[in-house]
Parts: C-alpha cells; sequence; structure tokens
C-alpha cells in the first residue's frame, strides 16, 4: 500500500509538470538566483490572480513546486528551489529561448514569455530585445493584431498609415484592398482620425504615439496604455489559453498550444452580441452617394456638398453604422478608384461658407467639398 501511495504521488507529479502552471514556475525558478516560494506567489503568481483565487494560487506553488522536486526538474536547499540540468532544458523548451541559461525574470518576463505570448517565440533575439521598449512591443502587438508587414522598428508615421488602410478596409466590409501609391497617401490628421476607428471607444487622437499606444492596449485587452499594465494582459491572456487548453490529465508530450489571440472580434465594433455592422462594398457605397448627391445637386454642372451628401447616407443607409470620418475616407478611395467625382470649392464664396467648412475633405494635396453629378 505505502509503495503504491508513493507511486500516485510520482504519477501525480509526472501529470503536474506537462502543466501550464508548473511550466511558469519552472521559468521562473529557472532564473539566475532560483526563487522562494514568496519570489514565485509575487512573479509567477501575478500571472495568475485573474485566474485563481489567492488560496488557489498558493495551492497551485505548493503542489507544483512538489512536483518539479518530485520530477527531478528543481532542487530545494533552505527554501530556496534552483533548477537541475533538465530543469534547465525544459524551462527553455517552454519559453522558446534555446538556452538553458537564464537572467533575471523580468528579461525572462518581458522578452521570452511576451513573444510567446504574441506567436513570437521562435524568432531571433534581437526581435524579442525589442518587445522590452515600449515602442517595440507596442508595434509587435499592432504587427501581429492586424496582420501589419514591416520591421521591428517602424516609424509611427509609416505604423498609422498603415492602420489607417485596416481601418479604411474594414469600412467598406473588407470588400475592398485598399493601397495608396507612394507620395499619395492621406493627410497625416485624417489618417490618424481613421485610424482612431480601429480603437475600442473609437475617437480623435491628439498624436500618433497616443493612437499607436491606445490600439495596442486595445488589442491586449490592457485596461491602461503603460508597458507594463500591457504585457502583464498579454501575459495573463496567455496562461489562460494554457490553462483552458490543459487536459484534464496533462501529459509531458503535450502538444505545443498556439498563442494567445489578441483580437477576437472587430476592432471598430461596438455591438459584439450583435456581430459587426454589415458595411457596403464599392459599388453600393458608390450608388448610395450618387442617390443622395443627386437629391441636394445644384448648379451646372450639377454638384451637392459633402456634408448634405453625408446628411443624407448616414440617414437611409444608418445600418453601415458608418461615422464621417469613415464616410469621407470612403469617399476620397471611391474617387481614387473612378466610382465617384469630388471637386473642389469656389473658397471666395462667403455665402456657402458654412457649408463648404463642413464638407472639406482632405485628400493628399487637395480639399475635396462637392460630389459632381456626372450624366
Amino acid at each position: 500500500m505505502p509503495a503504491r501511495a508513493g507511486e500516485a504521488v510520482i504519477e501525480t507529479a509526472r501529470d503536474a509538470v506537462a502543466g501550464p502552471i508548473e511550466h511558469l514556475l519552472l521559468a521562473r525558478i529557472a532564473c539566475e538566483g532560483g526563487a522562494t516560494r514568496a519570489d514565485l506567489t509575487r512573479d509567477a503568481g501575478a500571472l495568475l490572480q485573474h485566474k485563481l483565487s489567492p488560496a488557489e494560487v498558493r495551492a497551485a506553488i505548493e503542489s507544483g513546486t512538489a512536483a518539479l522536486v518530485q520530477l527531478g526538474l528543481a532542487n530545494e536547499t533552505r527554501g530556496r528551489l534552483t533548477a537541475t540540468a533538465t530543469g534547465l532544458q525544459a524551462a527553455a523548451t517552454f519559453t522558446e529561448t534555446g538556452a538553458t541559461t537564464f537572467t533575471d525574470w523580468d528579461q525572462v518576463r518581458d522578452m521570452a514569455l511576451v513573444a510567446k505570448a504574441l506567436g513570437l517565440g521562435k524568432e531571433p533575439a534581437s526581435r524579442k530585445k525589442s518587445l522590452a521598449r515600449p515602442e517595440g512591443l507596442r508595434t509587435a502587438i499592432l504587427q501581429k493584431t492586424y496582420g501589419l508587414k514591416g520591421k521591428k522598428n517602424i516609424p509611427d508615421a509609416k505604423l498609422r498609415a498603415q492602420l489607417a488602410l485596416v481601418a479604411l478596409e474594414r469600412a467598406f466590409g473588407n470588400k475592398i484592398k485598399a493601397g495608396f501609391t507612394k507620395g499619395s497617401g492621406l493627410p497625416s490628421k485624417a489618417a490618424r482620425t481613421l485610424a482612431g476607428q480601429l480603437a475600442a471607444s473609437p475617437r480623435e487622437f491628439a498624436t500618433d504615439a497616443k493612437l499607436i499606444a491606445q490600439l495596442a492596449a486595445d488589442a491586449a485587452g490592457a485596461a491602461q496604455t503603460d508597458p507594463d499594465v500591457v504585457r502583464l494582459a498579454l501575459l495573463r491572456r496567455m496562461m489562460t489559453a494554457l490553462l483552458d487548453a490543459a487536459p484534464p490529465i496533462a501529459k509531458p508530450a503535450a502538444a505545443p498550444v498556439p498563442p494567445a489571440r489578441l483580437v477576437e472580434k472587430a476592432a471598430n465594433d461596438t455591438k459584439p452580441a450583435k456581430g459587426p455592422p454589415p458595411r457596403p462594398g464599392l459599388e453600393d457605397f458608390a450608388a448610395a452617394v450618387k442617390r443622395a448627391a443627386a437629391r441636394s445637386a445644384h448648379g451646372w454642372p450639377a454638384k451637392a456638398f459633402i456634408s448634405h451628401v453625408w446628411d443624407h447616407v448616414r440617414v437611409e443607409q444608418e445600418i453601415w453604422a458608418l461615422s464621417e470620418i469613415e464616410f469621407k475616407i470612403m469617399l476620397t478611395e471611391a474617387h481614387r478608384r473612378g466610382a465617384v467625382a469630388l471637386v473642389t470649392a469656389d473658397l471666395k464664396n462667403k455665402d456657402l461658407r458654412q457649408d463648404i467648412e463642413r464638407s472639406a475633405t482632405p485628400d493628399r494635396n487637395t480639399i475635396w467639398h462637392y460630389v459632381r453629378i456626372e450624366d
């Protein structure tokens, strides 16, 4: 009976070590100097507190460390746990570092584990190192979330332009592939305003840096834009995914778990329970614009103020849930593609100043005011 009981303890430990909590503990223990249970509660426990109660965290750490010692992956001396050679190899596998030497926990957490959370575990060390910087972290999150291309060090202006294109494509319901030729991109303010529609709470941002910080925080599920808060949100989401994916009885040879998803819904969908609003394709959008323009057209050749067209479209096509900035940027894209025709106004006409100001739609080096009615 005692022998069977001992076998049961060892078997339980073998099962437990394959679990995500034990792997997390081992990653912390493998750092230089090892870790006490207080260290594990403070560092590893911070990534579990959203999922487990304080009592459950303490119990998980106690059972997890016992399993690691039983398996020979860790040693304990005077209350301090250190990783064995086998434990270092196991920690390297979990953190996807490919190295068996670990420095301090901050580096392991902010670079290796964040890279794992973003699905960048196989990237070079230089790529992971950039995640320790706020700019590198935010860029990586947005590249992963929106499928953006580019290197790890992308200027804010270029990142903003890429995000504006994503917002434009989403405004069209992803039914077109938007793109600007070199030198023909949107003005910075217009692009920033359009990209701001991707935020969980769409709004205008004063600078590109504030836009990027907020979109990265939204994508990570963080309540604040502070880099430490964003990292914690990423790591907690990763641990949630690992815990949810772990089988009831874990096995040492468990298949690797894909990284946690950053975005589960369209970023500009404010009603997730009902699904995203239907968005028009280019032809449907252009047809609606032309119908609305025909109702308020004047002069010769006939033309309608963009603001008047917008007033009609937002009411008649309420189901599209377009914002004014989305409408105006979609309008310029439709003009570029020849689907509608835009013209400028005579700025000297003071009688129409209010309509001219409301209709102003920036596009590269031009500001449009009218939709022209073509025969």
